[in-house]
């Protein structure tokens, strides 16, 4: 995943901008940068690599050197952005968040209509963020060109656009991450977390909607493009990328993790554990709302280790992200030793972190390890979101699993049968899945229950993750 942040101040822009920008760090992995405007100074940029530093303290000089009323940040696992780009509709610096699934076939369309060139990346591909300013740049305005990037791209791609006269903000076409429009005295700030603003004194003004434009500007702004009538947020949103005190269209993270876990208690006949426990962090809440419904103590048998290592999926290497996986959480011997534990985690994908966590309970004492994921088992790769680096499809659990039983060749109308939770089919799976990792039970959170647990009409939610329904 990715994250940005805009603000548009009468004052100077720079500290809003800094930990705002922060505050989306938990999203990527990699690159971070930011971009400010001022009159005096013109464009000032600063992008640095955030791997092995966190991003306050790469950006610290940055902060106390820029000086601006309009800015633009973002946290970013691959490509170096903001851009800063020069072209007949003016100077302007561009930051994106989201997947181009055509690419290619959107390069060669540049190329075709008068783009010679494309920076090449260390990994040999071109920045999607260019890509995204060349396609913008084939018209006569950002606005335009905004609502024309939308309609070519195959994914999804939001878009901040920083100019002289003020931000351009373009929710992708089907609202599948979110931009949140806020406000205080002196400006507006443009946010993926709404909980970037909460201490910066802002109050919510409006999520933008799905393909809609805005142009921002300090003292306020002008919706260039209408929202459209068909969203497909993602449901992974609330389910485990997203942060505990933010709250898209209107429904707090927490709030409908902690209602999860009352739906998972619900159908759930298991009673004989001695504690319930979430996998931190995301799993935390989830676990919280089953004890509560079931009236099963809440534990922390192990603890998580954040000062060096904050999201599981860093760094890059898979290889690196077990280990440190492995690393990071901490047994505490005395409340697992002799004890039944029920585990809540977010998702499994591969397995491999969750079945290692399983491992490392039983070798600390456990007698049961129960396992109830708060999300549908996950059946095909994500094709709007870069949530998950999984190359393969085959990387998922679920898709070796079906493998075993299937062959190579599955088809989709087979995938979705397995993903049925009440065909033979979904159990024969699930039963694997829990031999597989040594798991004592193992239930996943059903589809539609999830569905409610978020409270918004499936219609409007993204669960291709799940059903393969897009």
């Amino acid at each position: 995943m990715s994250g940005f942040f805009g603000a548009a101040s009468k004052d100077n822009c720079v500290l809003d901008l800094f930990f705002g920008t922060d505050y989306h760090s938990h999203l990527g992995t990699r690159r971070a940068g930011m971009a400010v405007y001022g009159k005096e100074d013109g464009f000032q940029r600063a992008i640095h690599n955030i791997q092995n530093a966190p991003f306050r303290t790469k950006f610290d000089k940055d902060m106390e050197e820029f000086t601006g009323n309009l800015g633009i940040g973002c946290i970013s696992d691959f490509e170096s952005q903001p851009l800063l780009v020069h072209s007949h509709l003016g100077s302007f610096a561009i930051t994106t968040v989201g997947k181009i699934n055509n690419l290619d076939d959107l390069k060669q369309h540049c190329f075709d209509n008068g783009t010679t060139q494309f920076f090449e990346m260390s990994t040999g591909d071109i920045n999607p963020t260019e890509l995204a300013a060349a396609m913008i740049n084939q018209k006569n305005s950002l606005a335009e060109g905004l609502e024309y990037l939308q309609d070519s791209v195959d994914g999804s791609l939001s878009v901040l656009i920083l100019t002289p006269e003020g931000i351009y903000a373009s929710r992708d076409k089907y609202g599948r991450t979110p931009i949140i429009l806020a406000k205080k005295d002196s400006g507006y700030c443009l946010t993926f977390e709404s909980s970037a603003f909460l201490n910066l004194g802002y109050t919510h003004e409006k999520d933008l909607g799905p393909g809609e434009i805005v142009l921002v500007k300090p003292d306020g702004y002008e919706v260039l493009k209408e929202a459209g009538e068909e969203m497909k947020i993602c449901s992974f949103l609330w389910v485990y990328y997203g942060y505990p005190t933010s709250t898209y269209e209107g429904i707090n993270v927490e709030v409908m993790r902690n209602r999860c876990g009352q739906l998972l208690a619900g159908r759930d006949s298991l009673l004989d554990v001695d504690c319930v426990a979430g996998v931190p962090d995301s799993g935390t809440a989830h676990a919280v709302g089953y004890s509560n419904t079931k009236g099963i103590p809440f534990s922390r048998p192990f603890i998580k280790y954040t000062p060096t290592w904050p999201r599981s999926f860093m760094p890059t290497s898979q290889s690196q992200r077990n280990m440190i996986a492995k690393m990071k959480l901490i047994p505490v011997q005395d409340l697992i030793n002799d004890k039944k534990l029920l585990l809540i985690d977010d998702s499994i994908v591969r397995g491999t972190q969750l079945g290692e966590t399983t491992e490392f309970l039983y070798n600390s004492g456990a007698k049961e390890v129960h396992v109830r994921p708060a999300c549908p088992p996950i059946m095909f790769g994500c094709k709007f979101l870069n949530f998950s680096r999984s190359s393969s499809e085959m990387d998922l659990i679920t898709r070796r699993v079906i493998r075993q039983f299937e062959g190579e060749e599955v088809s989709t109308e087979t995938l979705k049968i397995y993903a049925d939770p009440d065909s033979a089919e979904y159990a024969k799976m699930t039963e694997e899945i829990r031999r597989t990792l040594n798991f004592t039970s193992l239930r996943y959170h059903r589809l539609d229950d999830m569905v409610e647990s978020i409270g918004l009409p499936k219609c409007k939610l993204c669960t291709y993750c799940f059903d393969g329904v897009e």
